[in-house]
């Protein structure tokens, strides 16, 4: 069904492919709409899309994804299309993304922050239930994956050095 709703708005759109310009391109409409820049940690991201009249703007990874948020002990899984209709900092109608709540995944509709004072931001589901934590958690630098990441290439150097001895 995704597929079906991308191809109504693509008329019009501003479409980007390739890895490295997909990302630069999402973590630029995260930052227009003011939400956190690691709302989407999207790896091989094939096409952005975004049609700037009717608000509707898509995602296409090579397959889907999982994520954790260390700091909130959260982990959400990202299909290979997500798609929303965005305002300043809110995603509506969201598609492709839940998390995971003890044992069960639970479709997320829509992203907001209502409030910047606040320093919060809120998940909303297709029932109308809604969830809020610190925006912080969702920072690129938020300590999720990302160390990880910071850990093993760590290794990669320490080894390296070794052989250079």
């Amino acid at each position: 069904m995704a597929t079906q709703t991308i191809e109504s708005h693509k008329q019009n759109a501003e479409i980007y492919h390739g890895e490295s310009l997909c990302k630069e391109k999402s973590l630029e409409l995260l930052q227009e709409l003011s939400l956190p820049l690691g709302l989407l940690p999207l790896d091989e991201i094939e096409e952005v899309g975004r049609n700037r009249e009717s608000g509707f703007v898509w995602l296409k990874q090579k397959k889907r994804k999982d994520h954790g948020f260390k700091k909130i002990g959260k982990t959400v899984s990202y299909a290979q299309e997500v798609t929303a209709f965005v305002e300043p900092r809110r995603m509506k109608r969201l598609t492709g993304v839940k998390s995971r709540e003890f044992l069960l995944w639970v479709t997320i509709s829509e992203i907001c922050i209502e409030d910047p004072s606040s320093g919060s931001i809120s998940f909303k589901t297709p029932a109308g239930l809604s969830r809020s934590f610190p925006a912080s958690a969702f920072e690129i630098d938020g300590g999720d994956d990302d160390d990880d990441h910071q850990k093993k290439k760590k290794k990669e150097e320490v080894k390296v050095e070794e052989n250079d001895k």
